[in-house]
């Protein structure tokens, strides 16, 4: 036995508006749906993108960081090897008149420990240079990669903004056409329970009509009594099977009709 909705009619809006309003903004929001299915999944990629360059940037910015820093010390440790060169010198020269061999050997442990930091801040200075190298490499690869997306991304902003600018004002009115609609229906019980529809099936389609005995979509046989009470149009019937409300084919052709001259006018 067919689901019926516990919907009572409004005294202002008899069931067969109703069904007619319903029918005529489910081909409204199929249209809205067909616009964003045009866009596709264009918005998130476009955000994943946008993620993944930022995370390239914040890269860049460490490596760039890396580097300076690398430059940084090795410009440290060469000052370093010139003060200790200046003082190797001014000791070497200090050896040259002392009075005994105690301050002799003290100068020349003086120098030997210069010439320790020398050796150690060469040691620095080569490591700090061959980290240099590397990181060059990974500075320049992370700013192809970077080149690489932006553009990517720029193309596919530029795709997005198009269909956006060539669909946005038939969006806008059929979105303002979809809500004049829902005023029309004035039963906000009904109107949920299309939307919840719409959310469940896969299509989107909450409300359709019956072709070739069965609803659109079904292979289930609705029986003749019940297609004739739909006919009727004096109640709002929901099928068993797929979960839709269901209108006749006669009132579908109609609604179909009507729209397709409103929406053409409406469009321009």
């Amino acid at each position: 036995m067919a689901k019926k909705s516990t919907t009572a009619p409004s005294a202002s809006t008899s069931v067969e508006d109703k069904l007619r309003a319903l029918y005529s903004l489910q081909i409204v929001d199929r249209r809205i749906d067909d616009i964003r299915s045009l866009r596709g999944e264009l918005p998130l990629e476009v955000e994943d993108m946008e993620d993944e360059i930022a995370g390239l940037q914040i890269r860049l910015s460490k490596v760039e960081e890396d580097i300076n820093q690398a430059k940084t010390e090795t410009k440290g440790h060469k000052l370093m090897i010139k003060n200790c060169q200046d003082k190797i010198a001014k000791y070497e020269e200090q050896q040259k008149n002392v009075r005994n061999n105690r301050e002799f050997d003290a100068i020349a442990k003086e120098i030997e420990y210069q010439a320790l930091e020398i050796q150690l801040a060469e040691k620095h200075i080569r490591e700090f240079e061959a980290s240099l190298e590397s990181k060059g490499i990974a500075l320049e690869s992370v700013q192809l990669k970077l080149a690489e997306r932006q553009s990517h991304l720029d193309f596919k902003k530029a795709e997005l903004d198009t269909i956006i600018a060539e669909t946005k004002r038939e969006e806008e009115l059929l979105l303002s056409k979809s809500v004049s609609l829902s005023e029309v229906i004035g039963d906000d019980r009904l109107l949920s329970a299309y939307q919840r529809i719409r959310a469940k099936v896969r299509n989107g389609l909450a409300v359709v009509s019956i072709e070739r005995g069965a609803s659109a979509g079904s292979f289930f046989t609705i029986p003749p009594q019940r297609q004739m009470e739909i006919a009727q149009r004096k109640k709002i019937t929901i099928d068993e099977h797929s979960g839709r409300i269901l209108v006749d084919p006669i009132l579908a052709q109609e609604e179909e009709h009507k729209m397709a001259l409103e929406l053409a006018a409406i469009l321009g």
